[in-house]
């Protein structure tokens, strides 16, 4: 781990589960804040948000505090991008949510409900609570689509910690790293999209697998510490 971790800005609009976040970066060496200051995400070396809740009042407050177009700034630059949940639907262009929302457009595609899940005659609950497991996605060629990204430590079928009720629903096949099988309906539950990284699941409350993640997010981040 490097002496001197890279400035990381955890993006603060009042829905996240942010002091979580901001200890599994502490804990992997990184130097994080959690913050609402647009000028503090353009000036990090990566940029992580987070959130719990509803799409359509988490893109009012993005707006209200010109961190739309910080992040968009972020992307635009390639500084990396590490979306977590209900961050991962905001990367989005729309979102059904209670309507139509529209997103941060970083990432082509949507975000729809997870449906009606079923597990053969029971019906399963909505919103999805607990553990579930994240499979790798495969690739046409034979090669890993973990290999180079924040879940390259993973072993294939790794349980992760969800809360959610939507999924997304990308564009480009090839965006996708991981699916997820909850009883019937199967989601994308991790993906990359250029400098973007984002799970709908959340690595800061998955135990020693989790800190994993942020582990290889660290790792990713030293080079650009020595520039």
């Amino acid at each position: 781990m490097p002496e001197r971790g890279a400035k990381v800005a955890i993006v603060d609009y009042g829905m996240g589960n942010l002091f979580s976040v901001k200890h599994a970066c502490s804990h992997v060496g990184l130097d994080a804040e959690i913050t609402a200051d647009r000028d503090a995400v353009l000036a990090a070396d990566a940029v992580i948000l987070p959130g719990v809740g509803a799409f359509g009042d988490a893109m009012v407050t993005l707006r209200d505090l010109g961190m739309d177009t910080a992040l968009r700034e972020v992307a635009q630059r390639g500084t990396p991008l590490f979306g977590i949940c209900l961050g991962l639907q905001l990367l989005m262009e729309v979102s059904h949510e209670f309507g139509e929302h529209e997103g941060l457009g970083l990432v082509p595609g949507e975000v729809v409900h997870l449906g009606a899940p079923r597990d053969g005659d029971r019906v399963l609950k909505v919103p999805q609570v607990g553990w579930n497991a994240l499979m790798r996605e495969p690739r046409a060629d034979g090669s890993d689509a973990w290999a180079g990204t924040w879940f390259e430590g993973l072993a294939d079928g790794t349980a992760m910690y969800f809360v959610h009720s939507f999924v997304v629903s990308p564009a480009g096949a090839a965006d996708v790293l991981a699916r997820t099988r909850y009883g019937d309906v199967t989601f994308c539950s991790a993906l990359r999209y250029r400098n973007v990284f984002a799970c709908q699941c959340h690595p800061e409350r998955s135990g020693p697998d989790g800190l994993r993640v942020y582990s290889d997010f660290a790792a990713a981040l030293a080079p650009r510490e020595s520039l």
